[in-house]
């Protein structure tokens, strides 16, 4: 790949999108920040970003966004999908309606916009497809169900096309996030709490929700570290196959490791309730 990338970074309006491209942008890097609040970029835009509107649900915007980027640069080296958010509640009173689209959201938007850019990259010799996924793609938590099961969907999948275009000269990299303070928490424990709001679940929600706003605000480390890696993934010749940071990530991987299931269940119903 060129020494100055031509990058794509979606879910940018916020949180680590955001990080990654002033990153990315100050390195000499041409980044293309999409998302749909364009309002909320004005200062990327003021970085030298160019903005997409760009919905991940909506086929029409991401084909606009990488026929510009095309027309434009004639090529795209680093998609980083990073749109993404958080539904908790319990697996009984989430309406399949949100569950289908927190799958809509997470992976089928990453996977298309992945498919849109893949031609290209194998006709220029080379690319990166960073996907921004979860250390909750390897363990289990209660009433994060459709969450979980995204995270390990994108977990999955990027092992898979890691395989398919390695001969290609396409690098897949997963960024595995712990706690990271961003919107994230407090969209995810608000769904949480309307979900459960009557129901026999309401008690626990009401403490995991309390859990999680506390740790996000105190414990849970800054997005910058999460661009970070992602910087990494985008620019270093042989990047890793996963990058994992952020409060939480490494640890609750290493325990789910050693742990018996039913141990590791145990010490999340005791601190989840």
């Amino acid at each position: 790949m060129e020494s100055h990338k031509i990058i794509l970074i979606t879910g940018a309006s916020s949180g680590i999108g955001m990080s990654a491209a002033f990153r990315l942008l100050a390195a000499g890097h041409k980044v293309y920040a999409a998302a749909r609040r364009l309002e909320r970029m004005t200062a990327l835009k003021d970085a030298g970003a160019t903005l997409l509107n760009m919905d991940v649900t909506d086929e029409a915007s991401m084909q606009e966004g990488i026929g510009r980027i095309i027309a434009e640069q004639g090529r795209i080296d680093v998609l980083v999908n990073n749109a993404g958010y958080g539904y908790f509640g319990p697996l009984e009173t989430v309406p399949q309606e949100e569950a289908r689209r927190q799958f809509d959201v997470n992976v089928f938007g990453l996977a298309r916009l992945t498919q849109l850019v893949l031609p290209y990259m194998r006709e220029q010799g080379g690319g990166r497809i960073i996907n921004v996924a979860s250390m909750a793609g390897h363990f289990c938590e209660p009433r994060g169900d459709w969450y979980h099961a995204t995270k390990y969907a994108v977990v999955g999948l990027s092992g898979c096309l890691r395989m398919e275009v390695r001969d290609f000269g396409i690098k897949v990299v997963l960024i595995e996030p712990g706690a990271i303070r961003s919107e994230w928490s407090g969209i995810a424990m608000q769904h949480l709490e309307e979900t459960t709001e009557g129901t026999p679940y309401e008690e626990g929600a009401k403490r995991q929700a309390g859990l999680f706003r506390w740790a996000y605000s105190h414990l849970a480390s800054s997005p910058e570290k999460v661009s970070k890696a992602i910087f990494k993934a985008a620019t270093a010749p042989n990047p890793h196959i996963s990058y994992r940071m952020g409060m939480g990530s490494k640890a609750t991987r290493a325990l789910k490791a050693v742990l018996p299931a039913r141990a590791f269940d145990a010490i999340m119903i005791k601190t989840f309730g």
